[in-house]
């Protein structure tokens, strides 16, 4: 059995998908592809695909991970394209490498993430964030199946920084963006969590709901502040593997009389 691991994005209109959506989008993707699948035992088999913390329905990502088993090897870049031509545009397959090594769910610690404040100038972003990161804790509440979970917000928070939006953005009007590294904690702190602590701790209440995309996710180094690409051991186990060996070199034809 061979694992192949993808990269895959959520863009524009399609960032509204919800994950079941994209799960039945990508099922669809892999027969039209004709992908050799591996699947699971029981009354109700389905392909063996594994998905790694989706993003929450309504955000973009450029960076949602996923494993998918196969019965026979394929080339993980020609299967890569394969896919990709297979899904609406959108839902773009970005990246693909053979699983050379375990724990891919555990390589995601931490999230890259870009908010885009419409009507919010950049000074005021600052200063809320500013707030922010000066704060012990910052509690938020977020309703969940089990009703209001009160948590702190600040303490997931690795790095936050406002700066204004290019001057060549489509649209009017003041607009600032915010870089938010977050870890990935229990219970989860997702971005509208920040966005409701620098409600809390500044009074930013942007006049009309922040894009949100994920930018990148993997193993947070606290070293130097960045989130790494969950793939590369991967991809450096690929590089250091010793090729293949040929197989045994076939016998000679027999020759002169005593050939039959």
């Amino acid at each position: 059995m061979q694992r192949i691991r993808l990269r895959y994005t959520k863009r524009g209109r399609l960032r509204f998908t919800s994950h079941r959506d994209f799960q039945r989008a990508f099922e669809r993707a892999l027969r039209r592809a004709e992908v050799p699948m591996a699947y699971s035992a029981g009354f109700t088999p389905h392909p063996k695909v594994s998905y790694a913390n989706a993003a929450p329905t309504g955000t973009g990502s450029e960076a949602e991970y996923l494993e998918i088993a196969l019965t026979a090897p394929r080339d993980p870049e020609k299967l890569r394209a394969l896919l990709d031509e297979s899904l609406p545009a959108g839902l773009d397959i970005t990246d693909a490498v053979e699983a050379r090594t375990p724990g891919l769910a555990d390589r995601l610690t931490a999230s890259v993430w870009e908010l885009r404040l419409e009507q919010v100038a950049a000074e005021d972003a600052e200063r809320a964030v500013a707030a922010f990161l000066a704060a012990d804790a910052v509690e938020v509440q977020r309703k969940t199946k089990n009703g209001m979970r009160t948590f702190d917000a600040r303490a997931a928070v690795a790095d936050l920084e406002a700066a204004p939006a290019p001057s060549d953005r489509p649209g009017q009007g003041p607009c600032a963006i915010l870089r938010l590294v977050v870890r990935h904690v229990t219970p989860a702190v997702r971005p509208d969590d920040v966005l409701s602590g620098l409600r809390a701790v500044a009074d930013l209440a942007p006049p009309v709901p922040a894009a949100v995309t994920r930018l990148a996710q993997g193993l947070f180094d606290e070293e130097s502040g960045t989130v790494t690409d969950p793939l590369a051991p991967d991809r450096e186990a690929v590089l250091a593997a010793p090729p293949k060996a040929a197989g045994p070199a076939a016998a000679p034809e027999p020759t002169g009389a005593g050939s039959a």
